[in-house]
């Protein structure tokens, strides 16, 4: 399950998601924002705030509500990685955790047996912050969670993207390679 970032359904995305097929995984790509895009962070940020959160969450919970049973790898970019971490955690079929450019609030409560868990961020991110950073790590551990972390120096916020200036080849080569292989190893 591969969750959008708040600029919406970008073809980055669906270059992703065929990335991913062309390792062998089934890939489900849903659209939360009913095919809305943008170009900007803050148009992105504008229908994020429209929708709404909880509204986001549920919309992903549904489309992930009939792959659920067959144990999925929830993945996701910026806004869609913290939506695809609240719904991993809550289910206890997930197989792991691909967070790409985000992550999100863990509750004091939350508990996960051994999830393997990979984050690709760029170094600095501001809206990753390093302290925040630390202690996620630090929850995520607690919860259980069996975290790798990847940083990724000088790179831009979406540095996957490359219809957005946060592009960074480099970066975004280093991060399929990586995630393509924790994938391999879930399998």
């Amino acid at each position: 399950m591969l969750f959008h970032s708040a600029y919406g359904l970008r073809p980055a995305v669906h270059e992703a998601a065929e990335r991913l097929r062309e390792a062998g995984h089934h890939v489900v790509v849903p659209d939360l924002y009913d095919g809305r895009t943008t170009d900007t962070v803050e148009d992105g940020m504008a229908i994020k705030d429209e929708i709404g959160r909880d509204e986001l969450l549920r919309r992903a919970v549904a489309a992930t509500a009939e792959h659920s049973d067959a144990g999925v790898v929830y993945a996701g970019f910026s806004l869609g990685a913290s939506l695809a971490q609240t719904i991993a955690l809550g289910d206890v079929k997930a197989r792991g955790l691909l967070l790409l450019h985000g992550t999100g609030d863990i509750a004091e409560d939350a508990v996960t047996d051994g999830l393997p868990v990979q984050l690709h961020v760029a170094d600095p991110d501001p809206f990753e912050p390093h302290d925040w950073l630390t202690a996620w790590y630090l929850r995520m551990r607690r919860a259980g969670g069996d975290v790798e972390v990847f940083r990724y120096r000088g790179a831009g916020h979406l540095y996957t993207d490359p219809g957005l200036p946060d592009f960074d080849a480099e970066a975004a080569e280093a991060t399929w390679r990586t995630a393509l292989g924790f994938l391999a190893g879930l399998d």
